[in-house]
Formats: C-alpha cells, structure tokens, sequence
C-alpha cells in the first residue's frame, strides 16, 4: 500500500481570540494552542536539483535523568558518574550560532530549555528569541521530555506534551512551534503515540530504534521512510503520520564525532603540516554519503550530527563541521554530485514533500525491539513495578487536583495550598514520562529521585478541606470520629470498594445526611477485619471482608464528593466469633467455584494449578481457567550462542518453560481467598457484589537470590480459549492492537526468543478470545505480557536481577531500600472480565478508566465545620457512557482547559462505537446550545471562558 504525504504539510489556524466561541479544533488537543503560519521554511539552506543532498542536523540528545538526575544533568553535577552538563550546552550553543549565520541546531528537551530559559538576562533572552524567528536554532518535538512509548499512558502524555508546548508558544509565538516529533532513543515506537502525534498537527515523525529485521529489510526495499497509519477508527488523515528511521539511530557516521567526550580526528586543513587529512575525511564522507543514499528513496538523505549530551564545548563540532561542507562542497567543480548543508528536521522533510513520491503505508506499531537476536528490549515493560504505579496513581491524583482547583474556584488557588501548586506535580508527572523513568531503565538513585519528586507533587497538590490520604491508618486506627471523603473524577457513576484498617468492635456509620448505612452485620473473622453490608444511594452495596480493615463498596455520582462519618464504639454492638474461617489447608491448587451468589469454596483439583469456573449473572457464562504464579531465571551468561543477560533493559529467561514456585499452596478461605505460594509470593481473589470483574491482588517479594540467578515473577492464565495463536493488547491505553505468536505483520520474523521475542507492553489491558468468550486482564501499572500457549496469557510481575544487561545504565535492576534490606516487596492488582466478544468492549473500557482515575479518598478528624458542603457534583448531568472527560484544568484566571474523548474504537461495541454528541450546556458550561459531536477514538479540546457567580 502507499499514501502521500500532502496531509501533513496543512495547518490550520486557530487563534486564542477565537477559543471562547463553539468553534473547535479538527485535529484534537494541541493545535489550537498555536498561531499557525502557512507552508514554507524561508530559513532553510537551498538545495540543488539533481545531487545528492546531505541535509547535517546538529542536536544534542538530553535525558531528563538516566545516570544521573534531573538536577545533576542540568548543572553538571556528579561527573564522575558521566560528564553532562545541559546548562553548559545551551551557553555554548547559542554562542557558536551566532557566530556564523549559515549554523543551524535543534533541541528538543523543554524541561531543561525552561530552566535555562529563566536564569537568562534579558538581552540574552532576546538573542535566542531572534535565533528561534531565524530558524537558526529549531525545536523539535516540544514536550516536556522525551516520553517513553510502552509504558506511558496517553492522559500522562498529552499532558506533558501541553506544558512543553505552551511554554514554547508562549514564549516564542509561531516561530517556537515545533513542526516534527522527534523520539530519537525510546526503545520501541507505539502506534498510539504516533496518532497522537498526527492529531496534534505534526507534520512528520523521526526515531532511530526498530528491530534490527526489519531494518534490515527496510534498507534492502528503501522503505525506511513512510507513512504511519496510526488508528483503525479515525478517518485518514487524522491519524496520518509520515515517519523516517534515521539512518546511525541518533550518532553522527562512523568517524565523523567531534565533541569532546569523541575519540576521533578533527579535520587538519593546513596543508603544510604533516598530518593534514582533508583529502581522506572527504573520501570517507563521500563513501558514508552515497552509501546511505542506497537505502532510502529520494536525492536527500540526513546525518543526526551528535549524540548524548553532546555540544557542551560546541566550537569543537561547528569548527569541524564549517571545513567538512567547505571542502565536501569544493569537489563539485571536480564533478562529485555530492551537496552538504547545514538542516534540520523541518527543512529536511520539506525536500522530501517536495519530491512528491508515493511512501510504503504502515499500520501496526514498532514493538518488540530487538538490537540483535537474542537481546529484545522487553524486560523494561515491567522493571521497577512500584515505580510504574507510583506513576500511575500520580497521574490519577493530579487529574484530581486539577478538577478540584476548577470546582473550588479562586479561592482554592490561593494560600498555602493554592495558587497553582497543582504545578508541581505537573512537573513532576511530566518528567515521570521520560523515557528513562516511567521505563525503569534508569540508575537506582535516579528512580528515588523520580518519586521523590512526586511525592513533593502530592504534597502540594492539595486543596482546602483535603489531607494526605497515606494517613488513613492514623485517622481510622486513632479517631473517635472521623470523617471519610469520597471524590470521584470521572464523569460516570461508580462503584468502588473503599477498604480502611480498623481497630475497634462498634461502628455506626452514617450518609452525608445522617442516614445510618448500616443494614446487615457479619461476624468478625479471627483477623479481626469488619465486614458491612451498607446501603448507599442512588443503589444498594455489599461489602466484604478484606484484611483487618473496613470494607465499604460505595456508589459514587460523577465528580461527587461524598462525606462519609464514622463513630467507633458507638450505638451498633458487633460479636466477635473465633476461628469462624475454614481451617487453612495445604493441597494442590484449588478449585475456586464463583457461584452467582458470589461464594467461594475451596475443592481439591488435579487439573491444573489453581483453576476458577466464573460464572456471571449478566453474561450466563461459564468458563475454566487457571492462574499460576510462576517465574522465569535470568540467563547466568554461559549460553553457547550468546552471553547476553537479563535486565533492567533486556528479557532473556535461560529456559522457555517457567519454573512453578510450589506445588502447594497454603489456602485459607473467609468472604474472599487467600493464598500463600510461598513466604515471598501471596494472592488474594475476591468478587464483589454486581461486579463483572474478577479480582486478583498480587505480593511479590522479597524475590529470593541465593542461587545467583536473577528472577522474573509472572502471573499466568491459562483457560479454554482457542486463541490461535492471538491475542491483543493496548496501545498506550486507548487503541487495541493485534498480536499473533512468533510472527510481524511487515516482515518475515525469525525468532530466537519464543518467549522474551513474544512479549509486548500492557498499559493498561490485554485479552484473548474466541467465538464464544473473551477474557480481559485489566492492569493497574504498566506491565510486559505475552500469550506462549493457546488460551493463555501471561503478565510480568516483578523482576529482581543480578547483572547488568550492558544497554548503559551500569547497574543489575536489583532494588533494595531501608524498609526493604531484603529486596523490594510489590503489590498490585488484575482485574477479569469474562464476556461474550461482541460485549467486552463495554465492561473492559470503563473499567480500565476507573483504575486509571480511581476515587479520591481523604479523612478529616472530628466533626465538620457546620458550613461544610457533605455533597457537590461539578456536572449538572452525567456524560454518554461513550465519552471519556480527559481533562478539566485551569488555563489562565477566566478559561478551563477541556477535553473530551470518545474512549471506543469503531466497530468493538454495538452499543458505544457510534458517533455520539454532547451538550457542553448541561456539563456547566455557556447557557447557550454547544454541542460536540465525538466519533470513535476522537478527542476535542476547548478553552472554556469561565465566569464564576
């Protein structure tokens, strides 16, 4: 298939003087924030028709923390672990362009642009300004940070990609917008990123890594350029993308570095000296040139002219490359064809839509990534686990903060808790994005540097009225009264099991209007833990019994906040009973039969490991499947073909069966089950009342390392599916993709890793199906998965490793802290769903919303203030269930920031993959009629002028 690229080259204009009226943007989010200019790059370096083209990109490649922080890059700090100082870039950059006008450079980094943006004086800043209006120095991209593409959800990135924008447009208008994505080192591209991309009006879409396969079959067909498909639902061009692979990833050719952390020549031009060596660097530049020019398509062809931190002494680089296209350009009078010139990614594809050809269409995404046969950058899909989820439920929480900080108005700015503090944590999500951070591919004391920063996020990001919610076990264990405050940020009714410890014998617990909710007792197992059935409006909840805590299934309005009060050892008196539980036993895995009466009794089975028949009030199905923790040994480096090992980068298990951690299992049996495979690996499955989901939270850890050997801890369902080899997961939370076992949709594979060669990233969900059933795994962090067997899939757990797996980051992805001396301990959940195929999209997508924005919950000690609101919804009426409110955000003093999606594909719901329109009036907005029609996998961002009564 082929397409062009016309698409990409039209913008359209959307001015701030227009965001207050019912007009709206066609390509979604971003584009409106910027004054777009018509076509044309009058700061490009012309071209000559009928040579070959050399189009020099200057660049520096900035991580937003890997070796070091965040903090340490920027100032320089901490060079005995690399030499990197990004403040020091910038200075020297901006000098060297100065001096010579032809000079060009692009940066892509705003996050430490910003930094270095405010500590300049005026007159500094005006230069840069009038290098940015020249075209001389370009950025690309524009967020934040680099993002990682497998383990980033897409709420997280539009955000991050907004605050680099804005920040951009504000200071430099028009001129600052960057034209090209630009993801030069993530490892792995999603499709969903590159349809975000479209959709934000980039005009195309550059990166370095894919498998080394289809590279080399992309440079044998020159189809290493092309046009990237990116959704199955929107209309093309929506999702349009051109995209190019760059050529030496992100390096300059072999033999042409010249910063001062490179080992090689710079050119000696007098011809006097003895080792002058003009002639030999123009033969080899001119070998590179027409050698490159083999595997791509048109007369141009790009050179990525630096690397890592690179340009922190730029004389050095633009010295050297001021003679190379002096003397390259000079053999034209001898007859080479041959052109080199100063570019940049803009300029570059300008040529090549100048070209006007016919590019290779492509469809799926660019994962797994492998660099040679047996090292697929899979591992990072789950490495760090509690990092990723710390990430997740920041992400939640800042959602949160930023509604409330709308809701509350003003006021809720203002104080030791206002006036923006929300941006701190908006900071510090977006730096969580980087593609060395959210990964987990970073050193250990840059990932406690990442949550570190989050966690000085939450503690601002905070409103009147809210409290830390990490101090619930002193409020519930320590409070005669106490109240508990629900908020929910999602646009919906829900459902959701609010679990607090407890520490009494006598609760009486009532509504925001004095209504005891209590309408049933249980007894107290020997753990002491209260079970309730309460009644909460608008409908009737069970509660069950989870650990020492008290258990509250609660329904919650959309954006309500619901002031739930406890009173300890008050009017209800509740019997405590002994050892009412069944007697633990130790046996082969149990059968767990979920009746429709949601009752659990323990059976001995020979089956398979621990097998579940889920029977379903709503869907009338019944389906066997089994769930095994079991684990994968790193590889100890004496494999005959390769020596490479597992780590925080790189999945090589040294078998591909996975090893069972026991045969046994210790089972006790209460209103939920709970089961120790061993001291270090734990489970509990619980189903709640009406819920079409399946519960399974995970313990893993301390992860045991006597026996030298690194260990990866999966979760693996096995069930009746004929899968056939398929099965599907996310991208980036929004589209599903199709994955088949050992195979590529654009090339013939060659596997050699049938299981780490099979993994692909999870963010949010994943499934297999056949005609009659589908099961849905739903994730509450991004996590690695496959299906090796039919029926089956298997998620990744947690991984403890001994070795260095020799990708950069120096160090085995061994975590271990003061609370942990032992290795790091994880917790987290799997929710599944089982449901006819036709109908899964309709349980599967709000749910896998409700996990990523779960309920807020808060405490306050002792009674309310007399003039606390117990009840308050921000929507006058609820969203179709197919539309998704993405954002609510403060933009300036008088104008919101909102979005909204259409959360289903077209064609995965009978009931929901239709075009839907919303009336912005009922949500609260303008009294005038504004509706805003939403097709399948649309977003639509407005700025809303506010007027607060």
């Amino acid at each position: 298939m082929i397409g062009k690229i016309h698409k990409q080259m039209s913008h359209d204009s959307w001015l701030f003087s227009k965001m207050a009226t019912p007009e709206y943007t066609p390509f979604v989010f971003l584009l409106l924030l910027f004054q777009s200019s018509v076509w044309g790059f009058p700061s490009c370096h012309a071209t000559k028709p009928g040579m070959l083209n050399v189009h020099l990109v200057p660049h520096t490649h900035d991580d937003v923390g890997w070796l070091k922080t965040v903090d340490q890059y920027f100032y320089g700090d901490r060079n005995d672990i690399q030499h990197a100082g990004v403040q020091y870039i910038l200075d020297s950059v901006v000098d060297q362009l100065l001096k010579n006008p032809d000079r060009r450079f692009i940066y892509v980094e705003t996050a430490f642009f910003y930094r270095w943006w405010k500590q300049q004086t005026d007159d500094m800043q005006n230069t840069v300004k009038q290098l940015v209006n020249e075209g001389r120095l370009e950025f690309v991209n524009g967020g934040w940070c680099m993002s990682d593409e497998a383990t980033t959800h897409y709420s997280a990135v539009i955000d991050q990609m907004t605050m680099g924008l804005r920040f951009l447009n504000d200071t430099f208008g028009h001129c600052g917008r960057p034209r090209v994505a630009w993801h030069i080192d993530p490892f792995g591209h999603a499709r969903e990123h590159a349809s975000m991309f479209a959709q934000m009006g980039y005009d195309g879409f550059f990166f370095g890594r894919l498998d080394y396969q289809d590279r080399n079959r992309r440079m044998v067909a020159r189809e290493q350029e092309m046009l990237w498909r990116a959704s199955e639902s929107l209309t093309p061009p929506m999702a349009d993308l051109f995209t190019g692979i760059l050529p030496n990833g992100y390096n300059p050719p072999e033999g042409f570095c010249w910063d001062q952390s490179c080992d090689d020549p710079p050119i000696r031009d007098d011809p006097d000296l003895e080792d002058y060596n003009v002639d030999d660097v123009v033969t080899r530049f001119l070998h590179i040139a027409h050698g490159q020019a083999l595997v791509y398509k048109t007369n141009h062809i790009i050179m990525t002219m630096g690397s890592d931190f690179q340009y922190e002494n730029a004389n050095l680089w633009y010295k050297n490359l001021d003679k190379l296209i002096r003397y390259v350009n000079q053999m034209q009078s001898n007859g080479s064809e041959v052109n080199v010139l100063y570019s940049t990614p803009s300029c570059y594809l300008q040529e090549l839509h100048r070209a006007n050809l016919t590019w290779p269409l492509k469809g799926d995404d660019f994962f797994p990534y492998a660099d040679s046969a047996h090292d697929f950058w899979t591992g990072y899909f789950t490495s760090r686990p509690a990092l990723k989820r710390y990430e997740r439920i920041s992400n939640s929480y800042l959602q949160t903060c930023k509604q409330l900080e709308v809701l509350g108005g003003p006021i809720s700015r203002k104080g030791p808790f206002g006036a923006g503090d929300s941006e701190t944590l908006k900071k510090a999500m977006a730096v969580a994005q980087h593609h060395d951070a959210v990964s987990g591919t970073e050193k250990q004391h840059v990932a406690n540097d990442y949550a570190r920063k989050l966690a000085n996020g939450w503690a601002h990001c905070q409103v009147p009225t809210m409290c830390n919610t990490t101090r619930a076990h002193t409020h519930t264990h320590n409070s005669s009264l106490f109240s508990v405050n629900v908020y929910n940020p999602l646009a919906r009714p829900v459902s959701w099991p609010v679990r607090l410890p407890v520490n009494g014998t006598a609760y009486r617990i009532s509504d925001a209007k004095e209504l005891l909710l209590v309408r049933t007792t249980y007894s107290l197992s020997t753990l002491l833990s209260l079970s309730l059935s309460i009644s909460l409006y608008p409908s009737l909840s069970l509660s069950i019994s989870l650990y020492p805590s008290l258990s509250l299934s609660i329904s919650l309005y959309p954006s309500l906040s619901l002031s739930i009060s406890l009173y300890p050892s008050l009017s209800l008196s509740i019997s405590l009973y002994p050892s009412l539980s069944l007697t633990p036993s130790y046996s082969l895995y149990p059968s767990i039969i979920i009746s429709p009466s949601q009752s659990f009794s323990p059976q001995p089975s020979s089956l398979l490991s621990l097998c579940a028949s889920i029977v379903t009030l709503r869907d009338f199905l019944s389906s066997l499947f089994c769930v095994c923790l079991s684990r994968y040994n790193a590889s100890d480096g004496n494999n005959s073909e390769s020596i490479q090992m597992s780590g925080a980068y790189i999945f090589r298990p040294n078998t591909s069966t996975p090893f069972i951690i026991s045969k046994t299992a210790k089972i006790e049996t209460l209103q939920e089950v709970r089961q120790w495979f061993s001291p270090w690996v734990s489970q509990v499955v619980r189903l709640y009342t009406d819920s079409r989901a399946l519960e399974l939270e995970w313990t893993v850890g301390p992860v045991p390392i006597g026996d030298d050997l690194g260990k990866e801890v999966i979760s693996r369902l096995d069930s009746s599916i004929n899968s056939s080899g398929v099965f599907y997961t996310d991208s980036n939370g929004r589209e599903m993709l199709q994955r088949r076992k050992d195979y590529r949709p654009t090339w013939n594979l060659r596997q050699s890793e049938p299981i780490a060669g099979n993994y692909y990233p999870i963010n949010s969900r994943a499934y297999i199906k056949d005609d009659k059933d589908q099961l849905t795994v739903v994730t509450d962090r991004s996590q690695g998965g496959g299906s090796i067997q039919d029926g089956s899939l298997e998620i990744m757990l947690h991984r403890r490793l001994l070795y260095d797996d020799v990708r950069g980051v120096g160090e085995p992805l061994n975590e271990m802290s003061d609370i942990y001396p032992e290795g790091l301990v994880v917790r987290g959940r799997h929710l599944l769903s089982l449901s006819p195929p036709a109908t899964a999209a309709d349980t599967h997508r709000p749910l896998a919303q409700e996990v990523v924005l779960q309920p807020l919950i808060t405490f306050t000690d002792g009674e309310l203030h007399p003039s606390t609101r117990l009840e308050f919804s921000g929507l006058q009426a609820v969203l179709p269930p197919a539309v998704h409110l993405l954002t609510v955000s403060q933009w300036d003093q008088d104008t919101v920031l909102l979005r909204l999606e259409h959360q289903y594909q077209a064609s995965e719901s009978k009931e929901h993959s239709q075009p839907v329109t919303v009336n912005l009036q009922r949500l609260g907005g303008d009294p005038s009629v504004w509706e805003v029609s939403l097709k399948p996998m649309e977003i639509r961002t407005f700025l809303l002028r506010v007027r607060q009564r």
